[in-house]
């Protein structure tokens, strides 16, 4: 029998899909899941919906609150944390250098990604910058040089753009997003378990 799959929806930008990226990978292996990464684009979608940038830049209240529940999940969680700055971080080529890699196949995706999130949100290092990722690429015994290129090209940039365009198509609103086999849409870190419990029906 083939295992359960589960989508994962998520924005390196994105404070909440740092926790869902660092829990996913063992609570899927509890479940007997797979996990497919979906890194996308939250911009344009915030865009859609009337807002210029992250609704926790916009509005005060719910970004100090947000920032305080941070603090609190990720020491819960036994989970590094510190605020980047600046917030949001302009996640392009992240999410470009793991398209590339899942088009050609490689392995080291899913734990590029973790590494972009801990970077980011755990050590506050500056995801826009070519440098960082390039050494979390050669961290992870990948050549940097070569994967910066393939996310360089124009087939890198159109699947990002498809890869966003399909998460609105599918309703996705925010991140992280998780969606089942059979289409079903659950949003926020705190519903990954239920996700994956109707990801296994």
């Amino acid at each position: 029998m083939p295992r359960p799959v589960l989508d994962f929806w998520f924005d390196f930008a994105s404070t909440y899909s740092y926790l869902a990226a660092m829990r996913i990978s063992g609570a899927a292996r509890q479940a007997g899941a797979e996990v497919r990464w979906k890194p996308f684009l939250l911009g344009p979608i915030f865009k859609a919906q009337g807002w210029d940038t992250s609704p926790f830049s916009i509005y005060e209240a719910k970004g100090r609150y947000m920032w305080r529940d941070m603090e609190r999940q990720t020491e819960a969680l036994g989970m590094p944390f510190r605020r980047p700055e600046p917030f949001p971080q302009n996640s392009l080529l992240a999410a470009r250098l793991a398209l590339a890699g899942a088009a050609a196949g490689a392995p080291w995706v899913a734990d590029f990604c973790i590494a972009v999130f801990r970077a980011q949100f755990g050590e506050g290092r500056r995801i826009d910058d070519p440098s960082t990722l390039s050494a979390l690429l050669t961290g992870l015994n990948v050549d940097a040089a070569t994967a910066l290129a393939a996310a360089a090209s124009d087939a890198s940039k159109a699947r990002l753009r498809v890869q966003t365009e399909q998460a609105s198509q599918l309703g996705i609103f925010g991140a992280p997003s998780f969606i089942a086999a059979d289409g079903e849409l659950f949003w926020g870190n705190d519903r990954l378990e239920a996700a994956l419990v109707w990801a296994a029906r």
